[in-house]
């Protein structure tokens, strides 16, 4: 199929020479006709050009594949430059070259520096983040020694805790490129990791009064803690924001292997939406009508999960609550 099609480009590409030859044969065969010239001769004649058109022809035909194949391998190795390119047949396919390099050079140093401006935002936000934690952690401080109205200020300290939250996500996320570097895989008491997820949100279960099912999680998982950590709160911040009422339980599922189950009885995810909560900014209804959801949360938290080489399924009723279901069972890693 390939050959036939690069066959067919070659006749295309060498239609006008093709054209010409038949046009000096018509010619060749007319005067021949006028002369009356014997047939013998006009045949002979004929044979003859044909042989060679069909030597020359060859010819042409592998030198057109070799450049083919060299131009193929080119495109291949782009990424790393232009490459050998074939010699020029002439001069406008030597100014064409000329044309590629200079591209390539071109897109070359923009990438150059978009890498660089890229490194450079990354290096400014990493430093913003730490030392914006400066100030947070002081805050939080000052509100424990503050005296007045207690409800006023646990909901100041409601409302720090959501900044510095936010905080960690935007590290989270600048860090997200190199996860691979800084995984460290290792057997953990899943209860010990969950507890430490659940435990930063003490005060959001106390403020909206959301009672917690910690069910027994007599299990071991290979993973990456702090990354899974992350994930955990990432569901939880969720299944908080979006639960007004109720409960938020969280178990092993008895159907399948090393699978959490984190389910919430708050106002569940519309069908429609399901399909798209882990695309990047994506909201959905419920973070329309809440006008504070990010899009981000879940986004990072299946980036990280498939890293780990764990995956992350939700199911969900609107007005019953939502169910995810986190697949531990982590196969084609040891641990160290």
């Amino acid at each position: 199929m390939k050959t036939a099609y690069l066959f067919g480009a070659y006749l295309k590409s060498r239609i006008k020479v093709i054209a010409a030859f038949v046009l000096f044969m018509l010619v060749f065969a007319l005067v021949y006709t006028l002369y009356h010239l014997p047939l013998e001769p006009v045949v002979y004649s004929a044979e003859l050009v044909t042989a060679l058109a069909v030597i020359f022809a060859g010819l042409d035909w592998l030198q057109f594949y070799q450049k083919h194949q060299r131009l193929t391998a080119a495109i291949n190795a782009a990424t790393a430059g232009v490459g050998e390119l074939p010699k020029p047949r002439d001069l406008l396919e030597s100014d064409y070259q000329t044309l590629i390099r200079v591209l390539a050079e071109n897109r070359a140093e923009l990438i150059s520096q978009f890498d660089n401006r890229q490194t450079d935002m990354i290096d400014y936000y990493t430093l913003w983040a730490h030392q914006i934690k400066t100030p947070i952690s002081a805050m939080g401080l000052l509100l424990q020694t503050e005296e007045g109205d207690r409800e006023r200020t646990r909901t100041y300290g409601q409302e720090l805790f959501k900044i510095e939250q936010y905080v960690d996500m935007v590290l989270q996320y600048l860090r997200l490129e190199s996860m691979s570097s800084d995984l460290i895989l290792v057997e953990y008491d899943l209860a010990d990791i969950v507890r430490q997820a659940v435990k930063k949100y003490g005060i959001i279960f106390i403020n909206k009064k959301i009672s917690l099912e910690l069910a027994e999680l007599n299990c071991r998982v290979l993973t990456d803690e702090k990354w899974l950590v992350f994930v955990l709160e990432q569901v939880v911040s969720n299944a908080l924001k979006y639960t007004n009422q109720g409960k938020i339980s969280i178990y092993l599922d008895q159907q399948a292997e090393k699978t959490l189950i984190i389910e919430d009885t708050g106002v569940g995810i519309r069908a429609e939406d399901i399909a798209r909560i882990f695309d990047r900014g994506f909201t959905g209804y419920n973070g329309r009508m809440d006008k504070k959801s990010t899009g981000i949360g879940l986004y990072l938290g299946q980036q990280v999960l498939d890293k780990l080489s764990h995956t992350i399924t939700v199911t969900s009723q609107v007005g019953q609550g939502t169910r995810v279901s986190i697949d531990l069972a982590t196969r084609g890693f040891e641990a160290l």
